[in-house]
This record gives C-alpha cells, sequence and structure tokens, in this order.
C-alpha cells in the first residue's frame, strides 16, 4: 500500500491532470488527456493510469484513445501496476522508462529568497534556446508548443507560479514551475533548468529554495518533484533533502 504522502501526491497529479487538459475522457483504470493546441507535447496527449487495470487490456485502451496520434504515452502513477504493465506494453511496441517521486524532508532553506516569481515572457527566450538544445532536429512549430504549453499549466492547481533566478544583468538564468494545491498541502516542483550558459553557478539552487520557501509559506507540507530515475539529477536532489519515495512508469510508443 503506497504511504499517505504519495497517496496524496498521485491524486494530485491526477488532478493536475485532468485541470490543465482541454480534453479528458474517462477510461478503464484512469483517463485521457488530449489537445489540439499542443499536439506535439506528450504531456498533454496521454493515457495516464491511475487505478486498477488489466495489463493485457492497456495497449488496446491506449490505442483507442491515442491512435490518431503520431505518438502514444501512457503515465502509469503506481510502481505496482506499472511494474504489470510493462511485459504487454513493451511487446506492443512501447519503449519503458521511470521516474522517482521524490518528497522533501529537509530543512526548508532559510534567508532572503534568492529568486522571485516571474512571468512566461520572461523566460520565453532561454527556455526556447534550452529546447533546441534538447531537441536540435525539431521544428519551429514543435519548440513553440513546448514553451507555450507552460501557459496552460496554470489551469492545473488553483495556485501555479513559474520561479526564476535573476543573472546581475536581469537575465533569467534559471527557471522552474511551482504547483500548489493548498486544501491538502500539497506543492510540486516542476522542470526545473537552467541556461547552458549559466550552468554551476548556484542559481539552480536559488529556484530550489524560493519554490521550497514559497511552498512552506503556503503551508504545502507535501513538497516533492519528479526525477529520472536514470540521470543524474536525482543525487543533486538528494543532496538538498529530497528522498525516493515511490516510482512512477512511463511509456512511449511511436507510430
Amino acid at each position: 500500500m503506497p504511504s499517505p504522502e504519495l497517496q496524496r501526491i498521485n491524486a494530485f497529479l491526477s488532478a493536475f491532470a485532468c485541470r490543465r487538459a482541454a480534453h479528458v475522457v474517462e477510461l478503464p483504470g484512469g483517463f485521457a488527456v488530449s489537445g489540439d493546441a499542443f499536439a506535439h507535447s506528450h504531456a498533454d496527449n496521454q493515457v495516464v493510469v491511475d487505478a486498477a487495470v488489466d495489463p493485457e487490456a492497456l495497449p488496446e485502451i491506449a490505442e483507442d484513445a491515442l491512435g490518431h496520434l503520431p505518438y502514444q504515452v501512457i503515465s502509469v502513477l503506481d510502481d505496482e501496476t506499472g511494474a504489470a504493465c510493462a511485459e504487454p506494453l513493451i511487446r506492443a511496441g512501447y519503449t519503458p522508462s521511470t521516474c522517482l517521486v521524490m518528497l522533501h524532508t529537509g530543512p526548508v532553506p532559510n534567508g532572503i529568497r534568492p529568486a522571485e516569481r516571474v512571468d512566461l515572457d520572461a523566460i520565453r527566450t532561454p527556455l526556447t534556446q534550452r529546447w533546441r538544445g534538447f531537441l536540435p532536429d525539431a521544428d519551429d512549430e514543435v519548440i513553440r508548443q513546448l514553451v507555450d504549453r507552460r501557459e496552460a499549466r496554470r489551469r492545473g492547481a488553483d495556485a501555479v507560479h513559474f520561479i526564476g533566478a535573476r543573472t546581475e544583468e536581469g537575465e533569467v538564468a534559471s527557471w522552474a514551475d511551482l504547483y500548489m494545491d493548498r486544501a491538502t498541502g500539497t506543492a510540486q516542483i516542476e522542470d526545473l533548468i537552467t541556461s547552458e550558459a549559466r550552468l554551476r553557478r548556484g542559481h539552480a539552487d536559488a529556484v530550489l529554495s524560493t519554490a521550497l520557501r514559497l511552498a512552506a509559506e503556503e503551508n504545502c507540507g507535501t513538497r516533492f518533484l519528479i526525477a529520472d530515475a536514470a540521470d543524474w539529477p536525482q543525487h543533486w536532489y538528494e543532496r538538498r533533502g529530497f528522498v525516493a519515495i515511490g516510482r512512477t512508469h512511463f511509456f512511449e510508443r511511436v507510430s
């Protein structure tokens, strides 16, 4: 049985996905979200499994919901369910990956906030540059959607902020999203990114510290983020008071 914190986090993730989506369709074991405005965004066009599901039936469920797209993405929030679904989905042509759900258990950073709330326009240029580095072969429309989709995230929770740390010249060097549900005391920090030219100068620490302080000031005792289980940032987060309390499974297939 997942811990109370993990249950709260998974409920938050499901609610956030539904609230930000243009369209939601209920499915056995979960739901599908979709929207033409951000057709290139996998997060905005996917199947989310947040309840018991027949693993053998899941490939057909996803095909019925997302077969019109050139890709199909399935997120399984429960670790045990995700592990059970892996074999049928791999047979159906899906590539699996795993992320860690990391809960902040360390002390909330003290002192003057070194970062601030910013609007999307303040991060649009550095975010576009970073996406071009991540996806050098993507066309302009793909990059535009991956940047602009951030605005749709404002619908996902009752409080959504973009947090940015600036250089002395005023340029936003590092940024992240902060989503908060005050009713359940839950906060997610998402997409912490630093401009390539500004790496290793403390800007990401400034953003993370500010996001944690803002969440604590809103009485969000459950503060979490999602980190790739196969990549180095998880260890960076561990050194800043985060511990892994669960695993989320992702499956992707290109048609």
